[in-house]
């Protein structure tokens, strides 16, 4: 071995020397190629992704919040048949207080949810009822702090807020 094997090329033939130069050209041109075809070209899935509606479904909401039943309808059993006795047909039953706080209020009035008075609570009920019948009335309807109109129910009639809130006081007296 000579002292010049150290700092030899692999390179030894001419054949090798063309070789290295041809692909030192072509490597860097095929990768420049590749990159500006990507750069270039998107994903060709589907035609329709900008489509207003497409975008639209794309960034709805996971989730929403309502208070009351589903999709604001409040759902009534069929009418029975009248009983011997009973009213009219064409005069409509009385509000049942107990039945749409059951369905609505109990949400809130059971645990306290955000300050609401709990049924059956003498002392945070006091002071609202010294307001009386009229003010609770307007609370309800118009809403008041956390709780929405109509205590987040809007398919609620005056009458079945009305008989709601005399179901709550009475509880709470």
């Amino acid at each position: 071995m000579s002292e010049h094997d150290q700092h030899s090329s692999f390179i030894k033939t001419p054949k090798q020397l063309i070789t290295v130069i041809v692909l030192a050209f072509l490597v860097p041109v095929v990768v420049i190629i590749m990159l500006v075809q990507l750069a270039t070209t998107g994903p060709s899935t589907d035609p329709n992704v900008l489509n207003p509606d497409a975008v639209a479904a794309r960034i709805q909401p996971v989730g929403k919040l309502e208070f009351g039943p589903p999709g604001g309808q409040v759902t009534q059993a069929p009418a029975a048949a009248p009983k011997p006795g009973a009213a009219p047909a064409g005069k409509p039953a009385a509000a049942d207080g107990k039945a749409v706080y059951s369905q609505t209020c109990v949400a809130c009035h059971q645990v306290s949810v955000a300050g609401s008075p709990p049924l059956g609570d003498k002392a945070a009920w006091a002071p609202r009822i010294k307001q009386g019948m009229d003010v609770l009335m307007q609370s309800v309807l118009k809403g008041k702090g956390a709780m929405p109109p109509k205590g987040g129910n809007a398919a609620l009639t005056e009458a079945q807020v009305r008989a709601a809130i005399e179901f709550m006081v009475s509880q709470s007296k």
